[in-house]
C-alpha cells in the first residue's frame, strides 16, 4: 500500500468509508425509534400527569439530566470502540466527594474544578492503559475500576456527606439559571455540541469507528489504535468528574454513596440510542434522545407517584431490551467482520 493510499485509508476508515445504504438505513432506523419511544413518553406522562408538561418540570428534567447527558457523549466514544466504562458512578461519586472537601480545605473552587477534572482523566488513563496497551478486557478492568474507586471515596467520608458552603461561587455551576435556562443544561449543551463535532467531522472520531469496527485493518492503516482507545477512557473519566462537579454544586454536597447505579442510566442511554454494543457504530444524536428518554421515565414515574424503587426495574428492563435489539440488529454485521 502506497503512502498517498495509506493516508486515505486512515482517515476514512474501513466500516465509515463502505458503509451501504443498509447500513444507513439501520442506523437512521435506530435513532428514530428512539425518537418516536422518547416522543411516546412525553405524550403519556403528559396526558396521565398534570405537572409533567408544565415549564418548571421540564426544566427540571432538563437540569437534572445535564450529568447524564455529558457521561452518555463520552459513552458513546467507548462503546463504538468495542468497549465499556462501568466505573463512571464510582468517578462521579468521587469527584462529587473530594470537590467537597476540597472547598471545606479552603482550596480556590476553580482549582478544585480543574483538579477535579485531572483526577477524572487520570482515572481514564490508568483504566485505558490496562485495556489498550495489557489488552485486558474493559469490562474486568472497569468493574474493578467500580469497587476501588468507590472504596476510596467510601473512605475519605466514611460513609457520610460533606456540606458545601451555599455562599460558594463553586454551587452556581450547579443552581444558577442564565436567560431563564439551568447552568447544567448549558454545560451539557456545550460539552454535547463538542462530542458531535469530534465523533463526526474529525479523524479522531473515524478511527474510534474504524476501531470498533475492525481494529487490526485500522491499525495496518498506520491508526496507533492503542492511543486511540486509550484517549476515550479518558475522555470518559473527564466526563463523569464533571459530571461529579455539576451534581455536588447542585446538591450543594458531596457525597460518596453519588452516582449508585449511574452506569447504568449511562449505558442505557448509548444503547437505546442505536450505539452498536459489538462497537463500529455510534449515534450522538441516538446518545442525546436515549438520555432524555431515561430522564423522562425517571421523572414521569415519580410523577405517576409511583415507588422510586421501580425506577430502577423499568431501568433493568429497558437495558434488556434494547441490547436484545441492538444484538438481534448487529449480530450478523458482527460476524461478518
Amino acid at each position: 500500500m502506497s503512502s498517498s493510499e495509506s493516508n486515505t485509508y486512515a482517515s476514512h476508515p474501513p466500516r465509515m468509508r463502505d458503509a451501504t445504504i443498509l447500513d444507513r438505513l439501520v442506523a437512521n432506523g435506530g435513532v428514530m425509534s428512539i425518537a418516536l419511544f422518547f416522543v411516546a413518553c412525553c405524550v403519556f406522562f403528559s396526558v396521565t400527569t398534570d405537572a409533567f408538561l408544565t415549564a418548571p418540570n421540564l426544566l427540571n428534567v432538563v437540569r437534572q439530566s445535564a450529568p447524564l447527558l455529558i457521561v452518555a457523549a463520552a459513552m458513546t466514544f467507548v462503546i463504538t470502540t468495542g468497549g465499556i466504562d462501568l466505573s463512571v458512578g464510582s468517578v462521579l461519586a468521587l469527584t462529587a466527594t473530594l470537590s467537597a472537601a476540597a472547598l471545606q480545605a479552603g482550596l480556590p473552587w476553580p482549582l478544585a474544578i480543574l483538579l477535579m477534572l485531572m483526577l477524572g482523566g487520570t482515572v481514564g488513563v490508568i483504566q485505558g492503559y490496562f485495556i489498550a496497551y495489557e489488552r485486558i478486557p474493559a469490562f474486568i478492568v472497569t468493574l474493578a475500576g467500580l469497587s476501588v474507586i468507590r472504596g476510596f471515596a467510601l473512605l475519605i467520608t466514611g460513609g457520610y456527606s460533606i456540606p458545601i458552603e451555599p455562599a460558594s461561587p463553586f454551587v452556581a455551576i450547579g443552581r444558577a439559571w442564565v436567560f431563564g435556562i439551568p447552568a447544567p443544561a448549558l454545560i451539557a449543551v456545550a460539552v454535547l455540541a463538542a462530542a458531535y463535532v469530534a465523533f463526526n467531522e474529525t479523524h479522531f472520531g473515524r478511527y474510534v469507528t474504524g476501531v470498533g469496527a475492525n481494529a487490526e485493518a485500522t491499525r495496518r492503516a498506520g491508526v496507533n489504535t492503542r492511543r486511540v482507545i486509550l484517549w476515550v477512557y479518558t475522555l470518559s473519566g473527564t466526563a463523569a468528574a464533571a459530571a461529579g462537579v455539576i451534581l455536588s454544586a447542585r446538591l450543594g454536597s458531596g457525597s460518596s454513596n453519588a452516582g449508585q447505579g449511574f452506569e447504568l442510566d449511562v449505558i442505557a442511554a448509548v444503547v437505546l440510542g442505536g450505539t452498536s454494543l459489538f462497537g463500529g457504530r455510534g449515534s450522538l444524536v441516538g446518545t442525546i434522545l436515549g438520555a432524555l428518554t431515561v430522564a423522562v421515565l425517571a421523572n414521569g414515574l415519580i410523577l405517576s407517584h409511583l415507588s422510586p424503587f421501580f425506577t430502577p426495574i423499568v431501568t433493568g428492563l429497558i437495558i434488556l431490551v434494547a441490547i436484545w435489539l441492538n444484538f438481534r440488529l448487529f449480530r450478523g454485521e458482527a460476524k461478518g467482520r
